[in-house]
């Protein structure tokens, strides 16, 4: 492995930003002790420019080579926690209730700091980098605002880059390879308005407990009945609320979901099912139901050539044998993907060790994985933007 030896030099002070970041989370569009921190330090790295507010708490910096002109290379962090709780006992534990960085974003944005740092003090390329610190990745929509708020248009970007830690790979292993790498996602609200009665005469009800779990059992039959089973795709009902006593059939029930695909179009089928379904229950069962699905996330879908620069800088820091080409898409969801579709880049995992999965209350971000992630993104930078 072959970490930026400044990069190195400085690993202490990353691990203490992460750990700040980590004490103290803040959810999608709520970053505003996160974004001051990140525009303080870009400013007294010397960045050219900081601007801050963009798409509501998003912060990009820009950095000039002493090279000259040339083309930008954008590089990309996510900055938001998750709405839940921490269930860790670290010295460093989140102390806001409710609020954990339980998917390690708080390690993205200190991993592009350690780029940002290096690249300020070397600004040895042709051309410009542009540093981008992304609000609300989880499921709030922070790159479609940041992109609504002309992001691509104020701060054009030639490519984009950017990483998520993955404690499914060693520490030290990359994974990337082009082509679509992550689903699509669609999350839906389900509500059922029957009619209330006492529990004891249920006939007197239209029960909205017994709809949404019939509902629940036939909305299931659409990936495995309607979708090509040569196509990718899940439907999973992840909340169910309703009633407040033991007496009482209540007046309403509550569904409430994701939709993973790697094609739109089944997603597109998908969701003209679930429709359709309501539709006929609501018919059957002579209740009223309402039905709301919002696409969150499009398919993040690596660009071939960039994917290749992303591929030959990862070989630069962990060697060849630590990169790991094999195409192995995921069904989790990325936000970078709305980037992905604006301006030609490349995403990849970077391996850390650890026991629990991403969004886990007892996750554990290694901290060792800070210099090497550093040092790809800057090493992807200056590659891209060589003066020869």
């Amino acid at each position: 492995m072959t970490i930026i030896p400044e990069i190195a030099s400085f690993a202490t002070d990353l691990t203490a930003i992460r750990r700040d970041l980590h004490a103290h989370p803040e959810i999608g569009f709520e970053e505003v002790r996160t974004a001051g921190i990140v525009a303080e330090a870009l400013q007294s790295y010397g960045f050219d420019e900081v601007h801050t507010g963009v798409g509501g708490t998003g912060v990009v910096g820009i950095l000039k080579g002493t090279g000259g002109q040339g083309r930008t290379i954008g590089l990309r962090a996510d900055m938001d926690a998750l709405p839940m709780d921490e269930l860790t006992n670290l010295p460093y534990r989140s102390t806001n209730a409710g609020r954990f960085h339980g998917c390690g974003h708080d390690g993205h944005t200190t991993m592009l700091l350690g780029a940002a740092r290096y690249l300020a003090a070397k600004r040895d390329f042709k051309g410009t980098v542009t540093f981008v610190f992304q609000p609300a990745e989880e499921g709030l929509g922070g790159a479609r605002a940041m992109i609504a708020d002309r992001l691509f248009e104020r701060f054009p970007c030639d490519e984009i880059y950017g990483i998520h830690n993955s404690p499914m790979l060693a520490l030290g292993e990359v994974g990337i390879f082009p082509g679509k790498a992550m689903a699509g996602a669609s999350f839906f609200d389900i509500t059922v308005k029957g009619r209330g009665s006492h529990g004891a005469r249920p006939h007197d009800s239209k029960d909205p407990i017994v709809i949404a779990t019939s509902l629940s059992q036939s909305l299931q039959s659409i990936v495995s009945r309607n979708v090509d089973p040569m196509l990718p795709a899940v439907l999973s009902i992840t909340k169910i609320h309703a009633g407040s006593a033991y007496n009482v059939v209540p007046e309403s029930a509550e569904l409430g979901g994701t939709v993973r695909f790697f094609d739109d179009a089944v997603g597109d089928l998908v969701a003209r099912r679930m429709r359709e379904i309501c539709a006929g229950a609501a018919a059957m069962y002579q209740c009223e139901i309402d039905i709301d699905i919002r696409n969150v996330f499009s398919v993040l879908e690596n660009h071939p050539a960039e994917t290749e620069a992303m591929r030959l800088a990862a070989v630069d820091v962990v060697g060849d044998a630590g990169v790991l080409t094999e195409p192995a898409p995921m069904m989790g969801s990325e936000d970078f993907a709305d980037m992905l579709q604006a301006v030609p880049g490349a995403y990849c995992w970077v391996g850390h060790g650890g026991t629990m999965p991403l969004h886990n209350p007892g996750f554990i971000l290694d901290d060792e994985i800070l210099p090497i992630g550093a040092s790809l993104l800057a090493r992807v930078a200056e590659m891209r933007l060589a003066a020869g």
